[in-house]
């Protein structure tokens, strides 16, 4: 079983630096020649970047109230590790537990963040977003969002801010068992919506969940991923029909 999350964790690792089997993969990048508007022309793998209609991230308004349907939460504190993987500081949670969705039942394989948040809410942006990845036994992939808001120092993060990887290729083992589910609100209302990775390849089919209560993150916490990853956000992608369900 462990094995079996180690493997998931590993190609999860790769989403955001994805590569073909008898080639690298091109340079991609949030700005410039690589950019989020070039995705789609570096490699024909990543066509769906642009020719996709379910793409992610979007902005979450104009939403419709859907059935009460609790996301159930399972986390457990695991050995953990941190990765720099040239595009963000990615966590890997070989047994981190579980979530129960109205999609099904997942386990959580990695989280990692982007600044500002990915997502916005009616046009705006949050300081920052955690994207928990998660894996069923399909393959399919399910990501719940937590978005923060700048306030006081969040302990759940401390463990990991105060010791990022700072180059590109660098990792090491957290300190100690992490418990994902210290870094979840204390409510879970959430956006849903159907969408796809916002990393290339923009693989489309991915169920999206974002918590509609923001957590806390200190100024210098939010400064020193930043130190890292000044900006490394896709803009928001056209609905292009999709509905966007609200729970709470």
């Amino acid at each position: 079983m462990k094995t079996k999350f180690l493997l998931a964790a590993a190609a999860l690792a790769a989403m955001a630096s994805s590569q073909a089997a008898d080639h690298p993969a091109p340079h991609w990048d949030y700005r410039g020649k690589a950019g989020t508007s070039h995705w789609g022309d570096l490699e024909p793998d990543f066509a769906t970047c642009k020719l996709g209609k379910a793409q992610s991230p979007v902005d979450l308004h104009a939403v419709k109230h859907g059935a009460a349907a609790p996301i159930d939460f399972h986390y457990a504190a695991s050995h953990a590790e941190i990765v720099n993987n040239g595009h963000t500081v990615q966590v890997n949670l070989p047994e981190g537990g579980t979530v129960h969705l109205p999609s099904g039942d997942y386990h959580v394989v990695q989280f990692h963040f982007h600044t500002p948040s990915e997502e916005t809410v009616n046009g705006k942006h949050y300081p920052l977003v955690a994207h928990l990845v998660h894996r069923n036994d399909a393959g399919e992939l399910a990501v719940v969002a937590v978005l923060f808001k700048q306030g006081k120092e969040n302990p759940a993060l401390q463990p990991l801010f105060a010791d990022l990887p700072p180059h590109a290729g660098d990792k090491h083992a957290v300190a100690g068992a992490f418990d994902l589910g210290a870094l979840l609100p204390a409510r879970h209302a959430y956006y849903a919506y159907m969408g796809s990775l916002t990393t290339p390849p923009c693989s489309e089919g991915v169920h999206w969940q974002i918590l509609q209560q923001p957590v806390e993150i200190s100024k210098g916490q939010l400064a020193a991923f930043r130190k890292l990853y000044p900006m490394n956000a896709r803009p928001v992608q056209p609905l292009n029909g999709r509905v966007v369900e609200i729970t709470g």
